[in-house]
């Protein structure tokens, strides 16, 4: 594989960089275990502090690290601030709760002859996280801030078009104190992939990306038996009841559907509006979608990116094109595209229905599936007609109802008057096909440690 930035806005050639080498692969892992040893020994004071310190200067140099992002993916450039400032939040999140989370549990025992039980709370030892690129910063501060505090060490790899996003990251964890080895980006070739899962000093792989990257990773893993995590991809349903408030349904299903140029798996991407209220709905969301002005993402009055590369909008427009023949229509809105550079015209499907194949795929990028429901039961139905189960949202200004109908949506995350949020102390995670375990909080951390059993028996007990 090329690790290669090449900016989505002009589709030039920035920058190319060689593949990681066996040799430096080896390396790498030596240097991540030797690092282990001593970092899990490290009072969570200096963990906590060296997170600390990698969030200030996230927040310090704002900017630059924000134009990064614009560069190698395309972001608009409000919204690579907003992931700095995420990213920030996160590793300040666990700089804050530090030795909180891992504090070791008593466990009551029936009978005094058992003993003292306690489930100590132990890292495992070096860690492959393999990230994408819409979320370059974001990615690997879910997966590194909670494991680096645990005691854990990290070795990265990353999407191949964000390679300079990716090696900030030594420079970011160095500048802020954490050894030698303890994170190491790698621009690793698939084919070297399950040549360091396989290691036995590594001991756990967590993976965001695709379902097709995913089943490959979880397949290393489960061969090597190392625990994995795998977050993949969404199809979140945003159900509209009747009684919901149009006017801020509208801006949040455009906003929902169309942040990070619709390159987010929890972005809103089937909007389920019941019948009574459809047409409203979609004469204000076609005019909201209308609006959203393409162009240079450096440029603070863009509001719709290109996509990450003229791949992946030469990828969509074949889906958007097999949709239609599968039965449905496709509108497209807004002023048109500009000539040069991964942009997609913004589009909207409707009369999208189980039999048509596409119906079941998720669409990465700036096209809304509109679907009609007949009533609140049949949104619901509907919602849950997926194989993935990523976030969803449920709209009415009656909270209590939305609750009720938020339970009854089968995915990991569900917001109501909301779409799915990214925070740093709201814990992410889905069901299905969009994968297994949870990052951030509490469950974030503990997916990757050893609750080891202690129990201290008194030598004069009897059985």
């Amino acid at each position: 594989m090329t690790y290669q930035t090449i900016n989505p806005y002009t589709n030039k050639v920035v920058a190319t960089f060689p593949d990681a080498t066996k040799q430096e692969v080896d390396a790498a892992i030596t240097a991540a275990h030797d690092a282990f040893l001593t970092w899990r020994e490290t009072p969570f004071s200096t963990r906590t502090a060296v997170l600390a310190k990698a969030a200030e200067l996230l927040r310090a140099d704002k900017r630059h690290y924000a134009e990064l992002l614009t560069l190698e993916m395309g972001k608009v450039i409000s919204e690579a601030e907003a992931e700095v400032e995420l990213s920030a939040d996160i590793l300040q999140y666990y700089a804050d709760h530090g030795g909180s989370l891992l504090e070791t549990e008593q466990v009551p025992v029936a009978l005094a002859a058992e003993g003292t039980v306690e489930i100590v709370m132990e890292p495992l030892g070096v860690l492959l996280t393999v990230e994408p690129w819409n979320f370059p910063y974001y990615q690997v501060v879910r997966v590194a801030g909670p494991q680096l505090l645990a005691g854990n060490t990290i070795l990265l790899k990353h999407a191949s078009n964000v390679p300079q996003a990716a090696a900030a990251f030594d420079d970011l964890f160095a500048r802020a104190g954490l050894p030698a080895g303890a994170f190491k980006n790698l621009y690793l070739p698939h084919a070297l992939t399950e040549y360091v899962i396989d290691d036995p000093r590594v001991r756990g792989v967590a993976l965001t990306g695709s379902e097709e990257a995913g089943a490959i990773i979880a397949a290393y893993a489960a061969k090597a038996v190392k625990k994995s995590t795998l977050e993949l991809g969404g199809s979140d349903a945003f159900v509209v009841l009747a009684d919901a408030d149009m006017d801020k349904t509208v801006e949040w299903a455009v906003f929902g559907r169309h942040w990070n140029a619709g390159q987010v798996c929890v972005s809103a991407k089937r909007l389920i509006v019941v019948d009574e209220i459809f047409d409203e709905f979609m004469d204000k969301y076609r005019t909201g979608v209308a609006a959203l002005v393409m162009g240079d993402p450096m440029v603070s009055t863009t509001t719709l990116a290109p996509l990450s590369s003229q791949g992946a909008a030469d990828k969509l427009a074949v889906q958007v094109e097999e949709a239609v023949a599968g039965g449905a229509t496709a509108e497209t809105l807004g002023k048109k595209a500009p000539s040069t550079g991964a942009f997609f015209q913004p589009t909207i499907l409707t009369g999208m229905n189980p039999k048509n194949p596409s119906y079941y795929e998720e669409f990465f990028g700036p096209v809304s599936i509109v679907l009609r429901a007949k009533d609140e039961a049949d949104a619901i139905a509907i919602a849950n007609d997926s194989p993935f189960g990523l976030g969803g949202s449920v709209f009415t200004k009656d909270t209590v109802k939305g609750e009720k109908v938020a339970r009854q949506i089968d995915t990991g995350m569900v917001y109501v008057n909301h779409p799915t949020m990214v925070k740093a102390d709201i814990p992410f995670g889905g069901i299905k096909h969009s994968g297994y375990g949870h990052e951030l909080t509490n469950l974030g951390i503990q997916e990757f440690i050893n609750k080891k059993v202690i129990d201290v028996v008194d030598i004069g007990a009897a059985f």
